[in-house]
């Protein structure tokens, strides 16, 4: 079986290797068949490689504007070096190496077993991201990595290059053709044909007639016929061409301008995105606290309508102990009956006047139970009634606040709202949901590691 390699630089997008958003040839159900090497977040390895160099760097420094305060964002800002580096392999095809077949599966095999020792291969080459993909047409493989060197004799004794990390493995600038980038993608092609080998695939060498030839050299020949071409070209069309790098210096800079630009967007769309999150959290927090409110009136209303039934009780019985006063001034039995004649005034006493005074005694005896009975419900229900207004009170101050709350929210909804519109609602989205996936990058980091041994 014979299969063609192909290398190239990739633009390095970390968010689409890691699949935080899907492009429009990407296979989504297959994405599970996807391979993750490691996957670290690029600000943590900038600290772990550079922070002692950077310390070291600023004390020698006697002039503070020399000084250096983010080597990250200095890097980031620099028209000469990268922050990183991406290569892109690939065997075969779409129609000999599809992904959905089994010469697509062999094909993962082989470049899974060829990332074992790449990062043993290249020490001068901080992997932190590799992921092999299955969901698109052709297996590939994306590797970013930080390119540094050591011991460098101007700026941080370890700092970001890519021609010196290079440099460092072996690969020395020669022709235009011969950059340390062409001779070392040339290497890792003929390291992964190795591999190949092992699994009974053969490397197909194309675009070329001269067998003599290696892929390189044939390159190196190929770019001299295209230099020639190229400096006969620009001899006639020498305006053309500046007018073209002007434009092009120019869209750099509006390229530049917009991307700071859609990073305080996307900053902003973060931030909006967490206080929207908490909104909800609250908006449900408040929607729990008004059905218990509107459950605790209930109750309370439920219980005045008991009190005052209790109360309308009290006055009736206290209507009714007054109309039965009334009879004891007029009821017979009630008054003190003419002594018979001939009857003593000791009689008299002990068979009339005595026991209506112990009849007397005894009802005013249950009437004073009966109004302390009365006297001490009234207190009671007198607390309760107080206990009860006193908690309608505070319900009432926290609905109040809760109304407030809402109003807040509903602002905060409303900028939310004005954002979208302005920039578009699938924009905000697509930068909320990367912002998303940053923040679950960093929060996995803080977790232990279980990932693939880069073999450092």
């Amino acid at each position: 079986m014979e299969r063609t390699i192909s290398g190239m630089m990739g633009n390095g997008a970390i968010n689409h290797n890691t699949r935080a958003f899907n492009a429009k040839n990407v296979d989504p159900e297959r994405s599970i068949y996807n391979v993750q090497f490691c996957n670290t977040s690029i600000k943590k390895v900038y600290h772990e490689l550079f922070d002692e160099a950077l310390e070291r760097y600023n004390a020698k420094q006697k002039r503070s504007n020399r000084k250096i305060d983010n080597y990250y964002e200095k890097i980031r800002q620099s028209k000469q070096e990268k922050l990183f580096h991406e290569v892109i392999l690939q065997i075969g095809n779409k129609d000999d190496m599809n992904s959905k077949s089994k010469e697509g599966e062999l094909a993962k095999e082989i470049l899974i077993d060829y990332m074992q020792d790449f990062q043993k291969r290249n020490p001068n080459l901080y992997v932190f991201s590799a992921h092999l993909h299955m969901d698109e047409e052709t297996p590939h493989i994306h590797i970013d990595f930080v390119p540094f060197i050591r011991n460098s004799k101007r700026g941080l004794d370890t700092r970001v290059s890519l021609k010196g990390a290079l440099a460092e493995q072996g690969f020395k600038g020669g022709t235009r053709g011969a950059t340390e980038w062409n001779q070392w993608m040339e290497s890792e092609k003929q390291e992964l044909s190795k591999v190949m080998e092992r699994y009974d695939v053969q490397w197909k060498h194309l675009g070329t007639h001269n067998k003599h030839l290696s892929v390189l050299d044939f390159e190196k020949q190929e770019r001299q016929k295209e230099v020639a071409q190229l400096e006969q070209t620009l001899s006639d069309n020498k305006v053309e061409l500046n007018n073209i790098l002007y434009q092009q210096i120019m869209a750099e800079e509006k390229t530049e301008q917009i991307r700071k630009e859609g990073e305080v967007i996307r900053q902003e769309v973060s931030e909006l995105s967490a206080e929207s999150d908490w909104l909800k959290e609250q908006t449900e927090i408040l929607s729990e606290d008004k059905e218990k409110l509107l459950s605790e009136n209930e109750n309370l209303e439920s219980q005045q309508k008991k009190l005052q039934r209790e109360i309308n009780k009290m006055v009736q019985s206290k209507e009714t102990m007054e109309r039965n006063i009334h009879t004891y001034d007029e009821d017979e039995k009630w008054q003190l009956p003419e002594p018979g004649t001939l009857m003593s005034a000791k009689a008299y006493r002990d068979k009339k006047a005595l026991p209506l005074v112990q009849k007397l005694k005894e009802l005013v005896k249950n009437l004073t139970l009966k109004c302390i009975q009365l006297t001490e419900q009234v207190k009671k229900l007198t607390v309760k009634v107080d206990r009860q207004q006193n908690q309608i009170s505070r319900l009432t101050d926290k609905a109040m606040e809760q109304n407030d709350m809402i109003e807040r929210l509903q602002e905060k909804v409303s900028d939310l709202g004005h954002l979208e519109r302005y920039f578009g609602k699938e924009r905000v989205q697509a930068i909320v949901e990367q912002s998303k996936t940053i923040e679950q990058a960093e929060r996995a980091e803080k977790r232990p590691k279980r990932a693939y041994d880069m073999g450092r």
